[in-house]
């Protein structure tokens, strides 16, 4: 384990179990504006954001409020685009957890939640940006 590990491209896929999963659709697609890559049946839904892939499974039962997920991110090229992030989700009803401030590191961000409770974090951080 001396060596340096393979490069890789990051976190670009997240799979969430959702009890509301229509509505879970709905906010990532109308909201955040993802489309439908997969639908292979009634309970899995596969989006796509054309630089990531969201996997969407239902669940039977609501997950309980405290699991080991803490949150997951987008992540904007311009801090300008987090506060246009929140006008957006604000104008859909969306519920903020933490309204937009710019953190120590020079990166900002803002959080909400989608209708499944899933903490979503809106973040511009310059040292990768560029990748966004």
């Amino acid at each position: 384990m001396n060596q340096a590990p393979p490069t890789h491209a990051g976190l670009r896929h997240v799979a969430l179990f959702v009890h509301r999963l229509e509505e879970c659709v709905a906010f990532y697609t109308q909201v955040l504006g993802y489309h439908v890559e997969w639908h292979p049946d009634p309970d899995n839904i596969y989006l796509c954001s054309g630089s990531d892939n969201l996997a969407l499974h239902r669940r039977a039962e609501p997950a309980p409020d405290h699991g080991r997920l803490d949150h997951i991110g987008v992540l904007v090229k311009a801090a300008d685009d987090v506060d246009r992030w929140h006008d957006r989700c604000t104008a859909a009803n969306v519920t903020i957890v933490a309204k937009p401030r710019t953190h120590r590191d020079g990166a900002r961000s803002f959080y909400c939640k989608d209708p499944d409770g899933t903490v979503v974090q809106f973040i511009h951080h310059p040292p990768i940006a560029h990748t966004a």
